[in-house]
């Protein structure tokens, strides 16, 4: 009947129209099948739309169906104003297998395309800015530590091997600490784009200072499709394979940094890719006098290849570097740099095997024992810079007793090379080793124990050692 009133009403003007528009009467028949095909299509839509209202009218709120995954996902914000969790619009899901981690590195991790990570497969919390195509999630956790050593570990809020006092009455000093330093805040805000996903991540905790609360920066970047420029985990680590501890560092023979920079990604099909980066340097020298300056002459570059599958993943990453000082009296550089090897694996249902090994000269900066050490390389009495050897690695298991329980057991070493040219009391080589029992009755509240040995062996192979204990309370924002 709607579909009469509008062409009669079309007829009637057309028929009103000067006596020169009605002589070309193929034209306007043209005109008129042209106009019957767009009122068609617009019925088509009103009656699919009126058909959708009468079925979510009927269909009661407690109803509603989930948020699909994949290109189809949408924002669901319910006619009450509440905004539920949701999946976001475009995302790729994650091929790995799903974990549990409690400092959850993965989460701030960047990934091609901006996609979910093991540890938030379903990118819960996100909520959409009205009117826009963005969405974004105020996430992170706050964390209680209950710290007790048996000796001396000099870092009283993080157990970092080579930080610990060797020899002396002060080691055989035990000590109790309590922080809730690790308490974490992010803003994250996503959109897809023409060009990919749109993606800027923000995240602070409180370890800026050693004798206070300081807020501290870790993550601050945007990435468009596979486009990455900010501040963040250097390329050359991999997040996804640092194992699960209540304890903040982790294994000192792993990958670490958090460093400014930029890189891109290229798919290279079936889960493969290829990343290529380039990063703020920061030459780390020990056995330099006042006289000498250390120079950052060119960017730290590295190229990563990663394999993910459902099982696990691969990943294997190099850099390279260019080391340099200035003198008064002369000037040196050096090219060092080095590889890592490291990966997940699943064993069973749901235990995962992770692991990491590295090694190369002039590295230390780009570990976590001995990031900022002055380590890199030394500076000889003959005034040439000499890139220090370097190699280490970690492991770790954990084990699911049940769905709410969980087990890690981890170690790991690492070592540098003995150098006349540093100072006797200069880092030879550390252990690291954990256990520790989780607890998450509720996805939103996680507490455990953790037991903790670390050993120190200096230059002239004095050595030092401690027990730690730590109980960990902590609830998360958005699981």
């Amino acid at each position: 009947m709607r579909l009469a009133v509008l062409s009669m009403g079309c007829l009637a003007a057309m028929a009103a129209m000067p006596l020169h528009a009605q002589d070309d009467a193929q034209a306007l028949r043209r005109e008129i099948d042209a106009m019957r095909q767009t009122l068609q299509g617009m019925q088509q839509r009103l009656d699919q739309l009126e058909r959708r209202g009468e079925h979510a009218a009927a269909a009661p709120a407690a109803a509603l169906p989930e948020t699909p995954a994949g290109p189809e996902a949408t924002a669901m914000v319910p006619n009450n104003g509440v905004l539920h969790p949701t999946q976001v619009l475009g995302v790729a899901p994650t091929v790995l297998p799903q974990r549990e981690s409690v400092a959850d590195p993965s989460t701030a991790a960047s990934r091609p395309d901006s996609a979910a990570g093991p540890t938030d497969p379903d990118l819960k919390g996100f909520f959409a800015i009205p009117g826009t195509d963005t969405v974004i999630r105020i996430g992170g956790y706050a964390k209680l530590d209950a710290i007790a050593d048996s000796r001396g570990a000099g870092d009283e809020d993080q157990f970092i091997p080579s930080s610990m006092p060797v020899g002396g009455d002060h080691r055989d000093v035990s000590n109790f600490n309590i922080h809730a330093k690790q308490t974490r805040f992010s803003f994250e805000a996503r959109r897809p784009t023409t060009h990919g996903n749109l993606r800027f991540y923000l995240e602070n905790d409180f370890f800026g200072s050693s004798d206070g609360y300081q807020f501290r920066l870790r993550h601050a970047y945007g990435q468009l499709g596979n486009t990455y420029a900010g501040y963040g985990y250097s390329s050359f680590m991999d997040p996804d394979s640092l194992p699960d501890t209540l304890d903040f560092a982790g294994p000192g023979g792993a990958g670490y940094l958090l460093v400014a920079g930029i890189h891109h990604s290229f798919a290279l099909g079936k889960g493969n890719t290829l990343t290529l980066a380039a990063e703020d340097p920061d030459t780390e020298l020990a056995g330099a006098s006042d006289a000498m300056a250390a120079v950052n002459r060119l960017p730290d570059v590295s190229a990563i290849g990663r394999m993910e599958r459902d099982w696990g993943h691969l990943q294997l990453g190099v850099v390279a570097r260019n080391l340099a000082y200035d003198g008064d009296a002369r000037r040196d550089r050096v090219f060092a740099g080095g590889a890592q090897l490291s990966g997940s694996a699943s064993v069973g249902e749901r235990d995962l095997l992770l692991f990491g090994a590295l090694g190369g000269r002039g590295l230390s900066r780009y570990t976590a024992d001995l990031t900022g050490s002055g380590l890199d390389a030394v500076v000889g009495a003959d005034g040439r810079i000499d890139a220090l050897d370097l190699h280490g690695g970690f492991v770790g298991y954990t084990h699911y007793w049940s769905d709410l329980w969980r087990s890690n057991l981890i170690y790991g070493q690492l070592t540098l090379e003995r150098n006349a040219a540093l100072p006797s009391d200069a880092f030879r080589q550390s252990r690291y080793g954990v256990f520790n029992l989780i607890w998450s009755p509720a996805p939103s509240w996680t507490m455990g124990m953790e037991l903790l040995y670390g050993r120190l062996q200096q230059q002239d192979g004095a050595r030092g050692d401690t027990v730690r204990v730590q109980g960990s309370l902590q609830y998360n924002f958005i699981k």
